[in-house]
């Protein structure tokens, strides 16, 4: 392959082969990535979203290279609110892998640096200088009436004065969380169904859409101890688990494995059989010739090994002797006369 390049002058990106050469992002997700790290500081304070679609990316494929950028590291979301409640989705957009405590501390040197970066930008985990911190707590509707003026005596001119308060009731108590019978709450996992559970959770090494909480994996820690007990090794059992996942993706990373935990399950082990202990016969005495002698039969032979050989050659010595006593077989031409005949002369 021939190559013809031009190294530009100006209006120019710089792009990382890790980006380019990255094996998990599409083409999208690249030139996505790419043409956000080219803006400059006034143009890159828009949505992601209306990046792409002055590119053209938009539906599926948005959010198809959205997903891949976010599952990457390359992309970081988190939603925060203003100074008036209202709230708003923070992007940070990166050429390098970043993880969320990485994020969050580019996010705050951003922060520290005051008028260099716009107040406009918004990280996750970082608070924006310009915006105060929100109110804490629920909202609540608004108690209207309960204020009095300011020169009233309530005390002195009403007619009615008020009554004492009485004091709440208890609340309910909260209702008691009774543990599952049959299973304590704190009591130590069997040997199996704690490696299967360590198992499952070491799936999220393996693969990110494969992410497992503890109760997820508890619920499902049976299930594996169940190929454990079958003779699977944990490397085996995390193979099953991890190859050959759907082209579209694992929606549902508990369905999918209590789904091929239960379909794949391998067959019991048989138990293996004894194979029988050989009958051993008994001594019997040889019927050949000489002195008598004991021998054990094999298949209800009666002589022995050496006798036996001296009587089967004995045998065909006398077949040899027979064979040549016999007249020599005729001509064919002599056995097919005397099969059909003299043969008749021509009339």
């Amino acid at each position: 392959m021939l190559r013809h390049a031009i190294a530009p002058s100006r209006r120019y990106t710089k792009a990382s082969h890790d980006v380019v050469r990255h094996p998990r992002l599409t083409s999208d997700a690249k030139i996505l990535l790419l043409y956000v790290q080219g803006l400059t500081t006034e143009s890159a304070d828009k949505p992601l979203s209306e990046h792409a679609r002055k590119l053209g990316i938009t539906g599926r494929a948005y959010q198809k290279a959205k997903e891949l950028l976010v599952v990457n590291g390359f992309l970081h979301e988190r939603r925060q609110q203003g100074v008036r409640g209202l709230w708003a989705t923070a992007q940070l957009l990166s050429n390098v892998s970043l993880t969320p405590a990485e994020a969050a501390t580019v996010c705050l040197g951003r922060a520290s640096e005051g008028s260099e970066a716009p107040e406009t930008a918004m990280c996750p985990g970082a608070p924006d200088p310009a915006v105060g911190e929100p109110a804490i707590g629920e909202p609540v509707d608004r108690v209207v009436g309960g204020q009095l003026p300011v020169d009233e005596e309530r005390e002195k001119n009403s007619p009615h004065p008020p009554s004492e308060a009485k004091p709440d009731p208890d609340p309910d108590p909260a209702p008691e969380v009774k543990p599952e019978p049959g299973a304590a709450p704190d009591a130590p996992l069997p040997p199996d169904v704690a490696e299967g559970e360590r198992v499952l959770l070491s799936l999220r090494h393996a693969c990110r859409e494969l992410y497992l909480g503890a109760k997820e994996a508890r619920t499902l820690a049976a299930l594996a101890a169940e190929w454990l007990r079958r003779g699977i090794t944990a490397a085996q059992l995390r193979r099953v688990l991890t190859s050959e996942l759907p082209d579209g993706g694992v929606r549902s990373a508990v369905g999918f494995l209590r789904y091929r935990l239960v379909h794949k399950l391998p067959e019991e082990p048989r138990p293996e059989v004894p194979a029988p202990k050989p009958v051993v016969a008994a001594m019997i005495p040889c019927a050949g010739p000489g002195e008598e002698h004991l021998f054990r039969p094999a298949r209800g032979e009666e002589l022995c090994g050496p006798c036996g050989r001296a009587e089967a050659r004995r045998f065909w010595l006398r077949q040899r002797e027979l064979a040549e006593g016999q007249p020599a077989p005729l001509p064919w031409r002599e056995r097919f006369a005397a099969v059909n005949g003299p043969r008749a002369e021509p009339c």
